[in-house]
């Protein structure tokens, strides 16, 4: 089953770069065929694991190299949000293209970014992890660079000298770890706590290599630069590095790192888990305060990112059960309400030519539909009940006073004054300012206030926003599904 749900969308992607650019019913059939398939899989292999069936996938490359795909309960969290925000960007990516140039190119890209993700998901050791990781980077590039322009460009460079810097880093990282235990398997509480006293000062500074090599996708402060400038590329492509691929790869990568090999009380007993909260908690407010002055609204929420991720990173270095589950949880609700807000922002610039804030006034009179997502997924971002983001805030805020960490308290709070002030400003300018002038390109598209296939999209994500704060206790929900990994995987 691993292998088969990985298969769908790198089949997808290899049929697709072989179409014709006129073929665009056929491709968009394939794409939005391939992603509706692998939902349906993961939801079967969702249920499956949370009756404990075992799925996995292992060959053997090379004597002690296996390459093993593995569907645990941390897996299925990553791969399920990537399969429905696949299914829903593909859909919007379909409209927001239409009539452009290369688009069997982007999507064949695109599938494989997706199969790269899926990889990373169900890697159940470091060596596939880590194949699939650096995949993750060739396979955005050409994403990042679609236009083609001298901009697109400059961004496709800073990103691969970011991006390969860390995967050698990691490179490193990892061949030390093997060199001193041989090949690292993910495993529950983690396989290095075992090893002698005197290889102690050694596991710490390979600690800290693969945390610089995860830490540079998700944007951790200070090798996030990468991040802002790769708003270059299209709508679709901004929203999945956000939202799905890249930056959570990132902070996917250092939860397994932490809990899966070198176990959370092993890593608290080095010393490494309060150096990482401190880095995280930098992060968090660094990335606001950036985003403060940003009149270029991809930028603005670019610099979100930088600051939302590092929640995720944050839940993982609170030491106990329900900083764990906080983190987790916002790994998806970050997803679904960074996603928004970033459809609404290519709805913005594609209809009426808007990408700045200073541009945006009376826009929420013009098109009330994106805004009003917009609007959802802000109030999310900010921490207000009963949305997603407030979700995530509290149960972190939680763990960090049972971890005895009052400190975090106080970031938090600071954060979500923060992203008030770099959001609300935007929604006051939208719904109550009058109408400076004409859009700068305006551009309508179909009977709506855009294409549907455009306002689709981020609509259905702000309601999963709403959702998942309102039913976060019911079955399944991602507080749910954290609480269950928190329990199975990390609490013995």
């Amino acid at each position: 089953m691993p292998l088969l749900v990985l298969a769908i969308s790198l089949a997808t992607g290899l049929a697709v770069f072989f179409l014709g650019e006129r073929r665009h019913r056929l491709r968009s059939a394939l794409n939005l065929g391939g992603a509706t398939l692998k939902l349906l899989l993961v939801a079967a292999m969702l249920w499956g694991v949370s009756r404990d069936h075992h799925y996995e996938t292992r060959y053997e490359l090379l004597p002690g190299i296996d390459f093993v795909l593995r569907a645990d309960p941390l897996a299925m969290l990553f791969i399920s949000l990537s399969a429905v925000l696949w299914l829903l960007t593909t859909l919007y990516a379909i409209g927001y293209l239409e009539g452009s140039p290369q688009r069997s190119r982007f999507f064949g890209f695109f599938s494989l970014c997706i199969t790269a993700a899926t990889g990373i998901a169900l890697a159940g050791n470091l060596f596939t992890f880590f194949l699939f990781y650096e995949l993750l980077t060739l396979a955005t590039y050409p994403l990042v660079v679609h236009r083609g322009t001298d901009t697109a460009l400059h961004a496709g460079k800073v990103y691969l000298a970011y991006t390969l810097a860390g995967g050698a880093v990691l490179l490193v990282g990892i061949a030390w770890l093997y060199s001193l235990v041989g090949p690292v398997e993910f495993a529950r509480g983690g396989v290095l706590s075992q090893l002698p006293s005197g290889q102690h000062g050694a596991l710490r500074a390979i600690f800290v290599l693969l945390i610089a090599g995860l830490g540079v996708k998700a944007a951790l402060v200070p090798l996030h630069g990468w991040l802002p400038v790769a708003m270059a590329a299209p709508a679709p492509v901004s929203a999945l590095l956000h939202a799905v691929a890249v930056v959570k790869a990132g902070a996917f990568g250092i939860v397994r790192v932490v809990y899966e090999v070198y176990g959370i009380e092993f890593a608290a007993s080095l010393g490494l888990l309060v150096p990482l909260a401190i880095t995280a908690c930098v992060t968090i407010v660094y990335g606001s305060l950036r985003a403060l002055v940003q009149d270029d609204l991809k930028k603005r929420l670019a610099f979100s990112t930088v600051s939302q991720v590092s929640y995720i990173v944050l839940g993982t270095a609170v030491f106990g059960p329900i900083g764990t589950v906080g983190g987790l949880a916002h790994l998806v609700h970050q997803g679904i309400m960074k996603i928004t807000l970033f459809f609404c922002a290519g709805n913005l610039a594609e209809t009426l030519g808007i990408h700045r804030v200073s541009e945006m006034d009376g826009v929420g009179r013009r098109m009330p539909w994106t805004l009003a997502a917009f609007t959802v997924a802000a109030f999310g971002m900010i921490g207000v009940p009963p949305m997603a983001g407030f979700i995530s805030k509290w149960t972190l805020g939680l763990g960090a006073l049972d971890a005895h960490m009052p400190w975090v308290l106080g970031v938090l709070v600071v954060s979500s004054l923060l992203n008030a002030a770099y959001l609300l400003p935007i929604l006051y300018a939208a719904w109550f300012k009058p109408q400076a002038g004409a859009w700068p390109a305006e551009m309508p598209r179909g009977r709506l206030e855009t294409d549907w296939r455009l306002l689709g999209p981020p609509l259905v994500t702000a309601l999963l926003t709403v959702g998942a704060g309102l039913f976060a206790a019911t079955p399944f929900s991602p507080l749910d599904w954290a609480k269950l990994i928190a329990t199975r995987e990390y609490v013995r």
